[in-house]
C-alpha cells in the first residue's frame, strides 16, 4: 500500500496522530474484531500491537501467528508518517510485510503472539527490534569499548570512549570523549551496538561496585 495524505489537515499534533492510529487499528468486520493494545511513536514511525479476535469465540486461524490461550492473535503494525505542506500522511504495513524500520519498544514486542515460522521475515524483524532495544543507554562517566572502531574524515579512528555531555542552551546533549585525545564526538545509537562497558562512574560511590567493575574490566581487556 502507498502513502495516504489527509487533505483536511485535521491531524496536526502528537495527540491527533495517536488518535488516528487508534482509529485505524480499531474496527469490526462481520467475523472479527481488531483493537489497539498499545502504540508508541519512535522518530516519525508509529508502532502498534494489534489484537485480532473472532466474534464467535473460536481461535483465529492464521498462517503466520500461533493463537494465544484465548484464541486471539496479536501482531505488530508499522505506520510510517510524515507531513507534506501541512498535510499528515501515513503508510502502514504489518510486520510480516517487510518493514525496514525496526525500533519498536520491548513493551510492544512483549504483547505479540508467537510466530510459527522461525525463518520468516516477521521473526527476523522482531530480532532486529530486540537487538536495537538491547543497545545500552550509557550514563555520564561510563567508559566503553565500541564493537568496532569509528573512522573519522581525517582517517583517524577510536574505539574506547567515555560518555559525557555538552550544553546547548538549557539542554544537555549526549556526546563521547575520545580516550586517546580527549576530543568530544557525537555517536549514533546504531554505532553503540555490541559495545561493552569497561568502567562506570557509579563505582566511585561504592567500594563494592568499584571492586566488581575492576574485575569486569580486567576480564574484558
Amino acid at each position: 500500500m502507498g502513502w495516504l495524505f489527509y487533505t483536511d489537515r485535521r491531524v496536526k499534533t502528537y495527540a491527533d496522530e495517536k488518535a488516528e492510529i487508534t482509529r485505524l487499528c480499531t474496527f469490526d468486520s462481520d467475523v472479527r474484531r481488531t483493537e489497539l493494545l498499545k502504540a508508541c511513536k519512535v522518530g516519525s514511525t508509529w508502532y502498534a500491537a494489534v489484537k485480532v479476535t473472532n466474534l464467535d469465540g473460536t481461535a483465529v486461524e492464521d498462517r503466520t501467528y500461533t493463537p494465544d490461550d484465548d484464541g486471539s492473535i496479536t501482531l505488530a503494525a508499522v505506520f510510517l508518517t510524515r507531513y507534506e505542506d501541512g498535510r499528515w500522511g501515513y503508510k502502514d504495513m504489518e510486520e510480516s510485510a517487510g518493514p525496514v524500520e525496526s525500533r519498536v519498544p520491548l513493551s510492544i514486542l512483549n504483547l505479540l503472539s508467537e510466530i510459527k515460522d522461525p525463518d520468516s521475515y516477521a521473526h527476523a524483524w522482531r530480532q532486529r527490534c530486540r537487538d536495537w532495544a538491547a543497545i545500552p543507554d550509557y550514563e555520564d562517566g561510563d567508559k566503553i569499548r565500541l564493537a568496532k572502531p569509528v573512522t573519522f574524515n581525517d582517517g583517524s579512528t577510536c574505539q574506547i570512549v567515555t560518555a559525557t555531555y555538552y550544553r546547548r542552551g538549557r539542554q544537555k546533549r549526549r556526546c563521547y570523549r575520545i580516550e586517546e585525545t580527549g576530543d568530544l564526538i557525537r555517536l549514533s545509537k546504531a554505532s553503540l551496538a555490541g559495545s561493552t562497558l569497561l568502567s562506570t562512574s557509579k563505582a566511585e560511590a561504592s567500594p563494592v561496585l568499584a571492586e566488581f567493575f575492576a574485575g569486569a574490566g580486567s576480564e574484558i581487556l
